[in-house]
């Protein structure tokens, strides 16, 4: 018989496919509101289960050389790159013309791209976690992430009032650096994997990590049920897992909608409250033909904000079924910061046009030379950030 957590974890599921089978009779036909869900319900799965938080992993590996669990990074983007070189076969065969795969999250190498990931990774040592990974954890209570989410909103206001000059002077200049454009495909996805390869082994053997036991099969002698529900809830899933799986939903994504990312519907949020009360620059040069994670001005729940609400309520489920979700509340020193992380993370995430999960996953599972640049510029700044402690300010 199920215990009454597990009971509310898997009722949580379910009234996540029966939205979407609603979502299904609303609307257009070809409407990928439902589709977005479940994806998002799928992702917020997988991090919360695989602690996917970029924050963590970054921290971890800096402050007490647990290294190991950053494998689920890289074996995202690998398995990731393998899916796209396919995908990207297909919808464009000859990569080394001008065209650009449609939808795929490639945007220019510029200074504005430095300094938003600059900014993003100093937002993640303040506030305590990526945009993401403030979303799932708000799904195990942890209260902090709401402030945090408030300066995100702020900061994308900010950032709509910078854009102009950035891209004006800076982003409308830049080269668009694609990797298949002189390598091809093949040659891209080789040096990629190749180069994870190398970080892989650099990550096991400067680790200093005792095997998580979390992380184990279930015992034999556990019956099939209790296996499943450990599996699914309650044991911790394995860095290579975890990657794998959050790899094989982003290649889905791609196909089935766009490519991942989870700060278009809250930043399309923050311009359409500005829009409507006139506070916004008569024109936002060029933002509507950029590729990635884009506000727009709406007064409807995008495919994006369907993709956020499964990834929270997924996670809420989650955590709850492995007994982890527990109410957290945030003292006045650790919401302030939060807070103010939170609008550098929001100003970071429209400078550069996406976040950890849509620059830095889906950018470098799609080969573009910009994912690459903000991951490195953003692993830095968050190592010098918990180098001088700045994670720790107000006891946070």
């Amino acid at each position: 018989m199920l215990s009454k957590r597990t009971s509310a974890a898997v009722s949580i599921l379910i009234a996540i496919i029966a939205g979407a089978l609603v979502l299904s009779t609303i609307g257009v036909s070809d409407s990928s509101r439902p589709i977005s869900l479940l994806i998002g319900a799928s992702l917020g799965f997988a991090f919360e289960r695989g602690r996917f938080c970029f924050f963590c992993l970054f921290r971890d590996a800096t402050e007490s050389r647990h290294t190991r669990p950053l494998l689920s990074v890289v074996t995202a983007i690998a398995v990731g790159a393998i899916g796209y070189a396919v995908m990207f076969g297909l919808y464009l065969p000859n990569s080394k013309g001008e065209g650009l795969p449609p939808g795929a999250h490639i945007a220019p190498v510029s200074f504005p791209l430095i300094f938003g990931a600059a900014a993003f990774g100093l937002g993640m040592v303040l506030s305590g976690a990526c945009v993401s990974g403030h979303l799932y954890r708000i799904g195990q209570g942890y209260l902090r992430a709401i402030p945090a989410l408030v300066g995100c909103l702020v900061g994308f206001g900010l950032g709509f009032f910078t854009w102009n000059k950035l891209f004006l002077e800076q982003v409308s200049e830049s080269p668009v650096l694609w990797l298949p454009r002189w390598l091809g495909y093949s040659g891209s996805l080789a040096l990629v994997l190749f180069v994870l390869a190398v970080v892989a082994i650099f990550l096991l053997k400067v680790n200093r990590q005792p095997v998580d036991e979390s992380v184990q099969q279930a015992t034999p002698s556990q019956k099939v049920s209790d296996q499943i529900i450990d599996t699914l809830f309650i044991r911790r899933w394995s860095p290579v897992a975890t990657g794998t799986i959050v790899g094989l939903i982003g290649v889905v994504a791609y196909i089935r909608t766009t490519p991942l990312g989870v700060t278009s519907q809250l930043s399309s949020i923050s311009r359409s409250v500005l829009d409507s009360r006139g506070l916004l620059p008569e024109v936002l040069h060029g933002i509507d033909m950029m590729r990635g994670c884009v506000a727009t001005v709406t007064s409807t729940v995008t495919n994006n904000g369907w993709l956020v609400i499964g990834f929270v309520a997924a996670s809420l489920a989650a955590a709850i079924g492995g007994g982890r979700f527990k109410v957290q509340i945030p003292t006045l020193g650790n919401s302030a910061t939060a807070l103010l992380g939170g609008v550098l993370l929001g100003w970071g995430s429209l400078t550069a046009l996406g976040c950890t999960v849509g620059v830095l996953l889906s950018g470098t599972q799609a080969f573009a030379v910009s994912g690459f640049v903000f991951l490195i510029v953003v692993y830095a700044v968050v190592t010098l950030g918990v180098k001088l402690k700045l994670h720790r300010l107000f006891g946070a």
